[in-house]
C-alpha cells in the first residue's frame, strides 16, 4: 500500500510540475483563455488583496508537498527544496522574456513562499514523527 501511495505521488509530482512548465511558459494565460475566452485575463481563484498572487502561492505548496512526500524515503532532501525553490524563482524572472506575460515581484514572493511554507511543515511533521 505504501507503494502505491508513493508511486501515485510521484506520477501526480510529475503531472502537475508539467502543467505548471506549460502554464507558466505559454505566452497569456491559458486559464483566462480556457474560463473568459481572453488571454490576457488572469483568473482570481480566491478573492484577496493581493490579487493572483495567492494562486502561485497555493499551487508551489501543492507541488513542494508533492515533492517532499515522493521524495521522504531518499536522502538528498536538501536537493529538492532547492530545485523547487529555485524553480519558483526562474518560472517568474523568465515572464520578462515571454511575449503577454509580465514580471511580478507579488508573485515571486508567492512562489517562493509556497515552497518554504512547504517545507517548513514538512519538516515540522518529520520531527515531530521521529
Amino acid at each position: 500500500m505504501k507503494n502505491i501511495f508513493f508511486s501515485t505521488t510521484k506520477y501526480l509530482f510529475f503531472f502537475s510540475f508539467i502543467i505548471l512548465l506549460i502554464l507558466y511558459l505559454f505566452p497569456g494565460s491559458l486559464i483566462g483563455y480556457f474560463l473568459y475566452g481572453n488571454l490576457g485575463k488572469q483568473p482570481d481563484f480566491i478573492s484577496n488583496p493581493i490579487g493572483t498572487s495567492i494562486n502561485h502561492l497555493v499551487f508551489f505548496f501543492y507541488l513542494s508537498i508533492l515533492g517532499f512526500i515522493f521524495r521522504s524515503n531518499q536522502r538528498k532532501f536538501i536537493n529538492r527544496f532547492s530545485f523547487l525553490f529555485l524553480i519558483s524563482i526562474i518560472l517568474e524572472l523568465l515572464h520578462y522574456f515571454i511575449p503577454n506575460r509580465a514580471f511580478e515581484l507579488n508573485d515571486l514572493y508567492a512562489n517562493s513562499s509556497g515552497v518554504l511554507l512547504a517545507y517548513l511543515i514538512f519538516k515540522f511533521f518529520s520531527k515531530t514523527r521521529n
